[in-house]
């Protein structure tokens, strides 16, 4: 009965909830249940809270009884990622450097939505500390596995939240995503993941470091439930002076979802130009997944945007970055934190100021070139990661004579430049049976249009779930 409960969306839950069938109380038990039962290979969890999950399932299951449900997702077991605050509970972020003992007592928004909604906190997230590379392991909660491989990263930095939705610890999870934090670990764990558009999602604290790189957003098993989340997510709140609160109110991610693609114009780009690559598996997935969008009756062509090389501007951004976050940390602080985060910290120091405001200087005129490129094409598709998942507990994988994370990610950080929507698309399996997905990218504030394309092609290509949790 857990295995059947556990492998129910969001969407279902909120009919069951309401028609009486099913108990908030009872899928939270299964929910955590699967957790316990699963958590100890896959290190997903660095926290969970059973008995605030289940009081809180109460409370639920009461007003589903009284016809009351404070949301469609009143009663949903939710995870929240170790890097957004938690009232009552620590917010880590991976890191030997925080203090378990806080005080804790601030809901970031995307936390504070969720909880007035009536979603069930079931517990918190692993992620690299700080959120700092795209694969999930730190110094304080040790290394997290892919449900489809334990032996393979699922990715990160929420990588936790994308191997939770994948081995079926919940309907919902929230991520957050810099240089591709929810994409990277929906791409290789196989799940769907969806960055908004910058300030869609309101944040706080803002970190200072990455500033408007930096977005909340959704991991989900299915598109229809990031619709929903995002519905809860994207609503305001005035302590993030960047959010757009009238964008915000205004939309409703599942008016439209089902509306099919006909006559939508994207654009397929294999490598971004001159700044990605894919392993053949993969080209040749993402390759099929644009033939289904046409057949779809989107009119897709092959193209590339005509862009700036991205990965010196990244390098410079990111990199500074990182040298001011360790910075505000103390000698015997430093001595804790990842030593990889430590070298990325002493390469910013060798960026000059005048590197820096060009790199910067280059983010604006990548954002006008996809601006441009966005009038002749409402959508662009890529590959989303451009090998399948490799061995957890390492930075890059073996024989590809890589050094950092971001050389292995290249689709990813070009729009947290760019600050556009893009989602993680499953859309099959590679050569070593590890999940591949493509990237949508939109327009600004077309999160709708994104997540509907998504939608068109998982109806016609229903995601594949990793074996033995269901």
């Amino acid at each position: 009965m857990s295995d059947s409960l556990t492998a129910k969306t969001a969407s279902e839950l909120g009919e069951l909830y309401a028609s009486g069938e099913l108990s908030p109380v009872t899928v939270t038990e299964a929910v955590l249940a699967q957790i316990q039962a699963h958590n100890p290979t896959l290190n997903c969890f660095c926290l969970v809270d059973a008995d605030s999950a289940l009081a809180t399932a109460g409370e639920s299951e009461a007003r589903w009884l009284a016809g009351e449900p404070l949301s469609v997702i009143d009663g949903v077991p939710t995870s929240i990622k170790d890097l957004t605050l938690t009232k009552g509970w620590p917010t880590l972020r991976g890191s030997r450097t925080s203090d378990p003992k806080g005080p804790w007592d601030e809901d970031a928004p995307a936390t504070a939505r969720l909880r007035e909604a009536g979603a069930v906190l079931v517990g918190k997230t692993t992620t690299p500390e700080m959120g700092w590379k795209g694969v999930t392991d730190n110094p304080l909660t040790g290394i997290t596995r892919n449900p489809w491989n334990p032996e393979r990263t699922p990715g990160g930095s929420s990588g936790g939240a994308a191997a939770a939705t994948a081995a079926f610890m919940g309907p919902l999870h929230q991520g957050s995503d810099a240089a591709g934090s929810i994409r990277i670990p929906a791409a290789f764990s196989g799940v769907f993941g969806h960055k908004p558009t910058f300030g869609l999602v309101p944040n706080y604290p803002l970190p200072p470091h990455i500033g408007s790189l930096a977005n909340m957003g959704p991991i989900t098993r299915t598109v229809t439930d990031a619709a929903i989340m995002l519905n809860v997510l994207a609503q305001p709140d005035s302590r993030d002076f960047m959010s757009a609160p009238s964008v915000a109110q205004d939309e409703n991610y599942l008016n439209g979802l089902e509306a099919g693609i006909e006559g939508v114009r994207i654009a397929y780009s294999p490598t971004l130009g001159e700044n990605g690559w894919a392993d053949d598996d993969v080209a040749n997935a993402v390759k099929a997944a644009a033939d289904v969008l046409s057949d779809l009756g989107a009119i897709v062509e092959e193209a590339d945007p005509v862009i700036p090389p991205t990965r010196p501007i990244i390098d410079a951004i990111w990199s500074t970055a990182d040298t001011w976050l360790v910075d505000q940390m103390s000698p015997e602080q430093r001595d804790m934190m990842d030593p990889g985060l430590l070298a990325i910290a002493e390469e910013g120091r060798k960026v000059g100021v005048t590197e820096l405001v060009d790199s910067y200087a280059k983010r604006v005129l990548l954002g006008n070139a996809m601006a441009r490129f966005h009038e002749t094409y409402d959508l662009l598709l890529t590959p989303q990661m451009p090998l399948e998942a490799f061995a957890a507990g390492q930075n890059v994988p073996d024989g590809r004579n890589m050094k950092e994370w971001v050389d292995w990610s290249p689709f990813t950080y070009p729009f947290n430049l760019t600050m556009q929507p893009a989602c993680s698309v499953p859309c099959g399996l590679g050569d070593s049976r590890m999940p591949i997905a493509f990237q949508l990218v939109g327009r600004h504030w077309e999160d709708a249009l994104v997540l509907r394309a998504a939608r068109a092609y998982e109806k016609a290509r229903p995601f594949a779930a990793a074996p033995g949790y269901v």
